[in-house]
């Protein structure tokens, strides 16, 4: 099957499609899907309008009810995750416009409508007017993201836009006082909804910008209808946020909705409660960090408490009373008395075993002296009986030759040759004038 491609407007002049004769049977399953298929993709996501009847809330949260007008009506079918983005509750009776994807309920055959979103019949035109204005502030760049300014981090007065009467005033400040229960909070109340709305809003939005003691301003409001909402889309109050002196955040409605509010502001929020947030969310961090930073500083406190709690424990063993280091000093002191005492008796015994013993060495070396000099002098006489000077005394000399050798044999001497003679007392130089051989005197 070729694809179709037209326009939402051209949808109503389809001409009725013609399958070709074919003799294959189709079951009613196989039926009811290729024209579920066929509606699907004929016709595309478009808007109906009509009204509410037959309204039936599943225990699943899904919706169903028909569309109807004077003529004929249509089944449809909401599930629960549309369902529940519905900004209001859906009744019986009411006028709308639905979103609508055209389909078939295969199990029962049955023609129907897969509903996207709802809107009150005649917001239509609301809702072309806030895209005309959205479209001309974005053409003058109110809704750039480059103009757009960060929030102080640490904001000491928050500024709040709305009515005193709104639920969205208690929930700010319930969340301010959660989160940062310190910051100063300034009201300035307007009107928020109906047609004196816009310049009451656009009075408040002058006497803070006059007054300039608010760090950051919110602008919030509670959810509603596009209606209910409509002086948020007022193209003077959206001019007048757009030139204010300090951050703004809008929070108006729900998440589903959108103003132009929300988009000519520095931060659009979901919610008001969700703006509270976001412009205490420096101190909120602060104060996490700080609880954190508290936990590790009680832990790191425990830890060198119970370090320190141990080393003194280990020194509580190690210290000893003063009396008890007296005592121990007492008994050091007695055990060397006794010590001494037991050593000076070992001398002085050792020295009446010394006394014999000192008579008897003393004895020993006199007599040992004695012996050595009676030997002494056996081997001086003895000496003296061999020595050369006793041979010398009794009348004999020695000979020695001109080198200094002693002459035995006066075969050795020449006449003439210088000898020289030794006597017992001196000596004396001489001349060879003969020799005699052998034995001759």
């Amino acid at each position: 099957m070729d694809e179709v491609v037209f326009t939402p407007a051209s949808a109503r002049h389809f001409e009725p499609f013609s399958p070709p004769l074919s003799t294959e049977i189709f079951t009613v399953s196989e039926l009811n899907r290729a024209a579920r298929q066929l509606l699907e993709q004929r016709f595309p996501l478009l808007w109906v309008s009509g009204e509410i009847s037959n309204l039936t809330r599943a225990a699943s949260g899904h919706l169903y009810f028909s569309l109807k007008d004077a003529q004929a009506q249509v089944r449809c079918v909401m599930f629960r995750s549309r369902a529940q983005l519905l900004p209001w509750r859906l009744e019986n009776g009411q006028q709308v416009e639905a979103q609508a994807l055209v389909t078939l309920y295969e199990a029962r055959g049955d023609f129907q409508l897969n509903v996207e979103a709802l809107r009150r019949a005649g917001l239509g035109r609301l809702y072309e007017m806030f895209l005309q204005l959205r479209d001309k502030l974005g053409r003058e760049g109110l809704l750039d993201a480059a103009r757009k300014r960060p929030l102080p981090r640490y904001p000491r007065r928050i500024g709040i836009v709305t009515s005193t009467q709104a639920a969205a005033l208690s929930d700010v400040i319930a969340a301010l006082e959660r989160r940062a229960p310190h910051v100063e909070l300034i009201v300035y109340p307007a009107l928020v909804q109906g047609a004196d709305a816009p310049p009451s809003l656009v009075a408040a939005l002058d006497r803070a910008y006059a007054r300039a003691e608010c760090d950051v301003l919110l602008i919030v409001r509670g959810g509603g209808s596009l209606e209910d909402l409509w002086a948020f889309n007022d193209e003077a109050v959206a001019r007048r946020i757009a030139t204010a002196p300090m951050p703004t955040i809008a929070g108006i409605g729900h998440e589903t909705d959108t103003t132009l509010a929300d988009l000519v502001a520095d931060l659009r929020a979901a919610t008001p409660t969700a703006a509270a947030e976001l412009a205490s969310a420096g101190w909120h961090a602060a104060a996490t960090e700080l609880t954190s930073l508290a936990a590790i500083l009680r832990r790191t406190l425990q830890t060198a408490l119970e370090s320190r709690m141990q080393a003194l424990d280990r020194l509580a063993l190690r210290l000893v009373h003063p009396a008890q280091r007296l005592a121990a000093g007492r008994q050091r002191m007695e055990s060397l008395d006794h010590r001494l005492q037991a050593a000076i008796e070992r001398r002085l015994a050792q020295r009446g075993r010394l006394t014999p013993l000192e008579h008897r060495l003393r004895q020993a070396i006199h007599d040992r002296v004695m012996r050595c000099q009676r030997s002494l002098s056996h081997c001086q006489g003895a000496l003296a009986g061999l020595s050369p000077l006793a041979t010398l005394q009794r009348g004999y000399s020695i000979v020695r030759d001109a080198d200094g050798a002693i002459v035995r044999d006066a075969a050795r001497l020449a006449p003439g040759e210088r000898i020289e003679l030794q006597f017992a007392r001196g000596a004396a130089t001489g001349v060879i004038e003969k020799t005699k051989p052998g034995n001759e005197l």
